[in-house]
């Protein structure tokens, strides 16, 4: 029997911009003790090598300290690391790939075995053959998974693939802009397991075709990241049996709320997350909501914005619709209550081009009402 551990896309280096930077910092920070997570697991699980399908570096102008930094994290695996180059991370002249070698070498660290060339490489006394389809540029029109069905391995070897890019047929079409993989390579090429990288949620795709996504979730997602694969074959030609293992720490969680006259079910939905500070939440509202309840939702985002790693509203949907009571709370007369009853009708028309500035303007002097009347204390 072997074992091995199926990774992908750590995406080292990712700048994620559009955050803070001590967000950044630390969302990359996490990449690194992903991959310190998943040498821990290859060891405990006494693995006989761990395969990266692709994409471990975000691009080939990843710093030689970020290399460094990665070699350090896989060291609690002594075992082979079969590394691929992706996309991302594709074996250019001069790449990632050119460097981390002499910089493992450095280290002292001899079991990194960098998969850029289409040949098998065999492993475990012959019982285990790696094919792996290696990335020289970003985008490929060909199928490089199509050497695998002509390729000899010692009889009795395990065959598996390793390969980055998109199945054909199985995923959705802005999936599919290049580096094609046919969606029955395992069976055409006589594979035992396919590990694929690219794709970021885990998915078993095809027949011993898998997605391992990537360890750290790094987008909101619905596609199950955050994982690798233990993949166990006791024999050439038989199923293998494969595990998916939790491996991500932070939560990308997407949630739609609709919110009808009340504040009460996004209230339920954030009282519900388990770790708030390891959560980037992205909420979407719908549904209408009084004066009154809009600043209270306003009140109830910021506190929430101070407890979660990261907070993103989409409110498009979300309408004020001030009622009787809202407008008598503001105790206007004259030519002032003319004026917020055209606000009013302005906000609630879909239409009219000022609908967004009208409500804002609505809420404006209902909040100014209160603050000069104590309430907002």
């Amino acid at each position: 029997m072997i074992r091995f551990l199926h990774t992908a896309d750590w995406q080292i280096g990712k700048p994620f911009g559009g955050f803070e930077v001590e967000q950044q910092v630390r969302l990359r920070e996490e990449r690194l003790a992903a991959v310190g997570r998943i040498a821990a697991l290859a060891a405990e699980r006494d693995c006989d090598a761990v395969l990266v399908a692709g994409d471990a570096f975000d691009d080939n102008t990843v710093t030689d300290k970020e290399i460094n930094r990665t070699l350090e994290a896989m060291r609690a695996f002594s075992g082979p690391w079969v590394m691929l180059p992706g996309n991302h991370d594709a074996a250019l002249p001069v790449s990632v790939w050119t460097r981390l070698p002499r910089l493992a070498e450095r280290l002292g660290i001899a079991n990194v075995v960098v998969a850029d060339r289409p040949e098998p490489i065999s492993l475990c006394d012959g019982r285990f053959a790696i094919l792996p389809a290696p990335l020289t540029r970003r985008h490929e029109g060909a199928d490089l998974t199509a050497w695998f069905d002509a390729a000899e391995t010692a009889p009795g070897a395990a065959r598996v693939g390793l390969a980055h890019g998109s199945v054909a047929n199985r995923l959705p079409e802005a999936a599919e802009s290049g580096n094609p993989i046919a969606d029955d390579r395992a069976a055409r090429a006589q594979l035992d397991y396919l590990a694929l990288g690219d794709w970021h949620g885990f998915v078993e795709i095809a027949d011993r075709t898998v997605y391992s996504g990537t360890p750290e979730p790094d987008r909101y997602p619905a596609n199950a990241p955050g994982h690798v694969a233990i993949v166990e074959i006791a024999a050439a030609g038989t199923a293998p049996r494969i595990e998916r293992v939790k491996t991500g720490r932070f939560d990308w969680r997407p949630v739609a709320v609709r919110l009808d006259g009340s504040i009460a079910a996004l209230e339920d939905v954030l009282a519900d997350l388990p770790r708030p500070g390891d959560t980037l939440l992205k909420v979407t509202l719908a549904g209408a909501l009084s004066l009154r309840e809009r600043l209270a939702l306003d009140e109830l985002l910021d506190d929430w914005r101070a407890r979660l790693f990261d907070l993103a509203v989409i409110d498009a949907d979300l309408v004020d619709e001030p009622d009787a009571e809202d407008l008598d709370a503001i105790d206007l007369s004259g030519f002032v209550r003319i004026a917020v009853d055209r606000l009013r009708a302005k906000a609630a028309d879909p239409a009219d081009p000022e609908r967004q500035a009208a409500a804002m303007a609505l809420r404006m002097a209902y909040a100014e009402h209160r603050r000069l009347s104590g309430e907002g204390r």
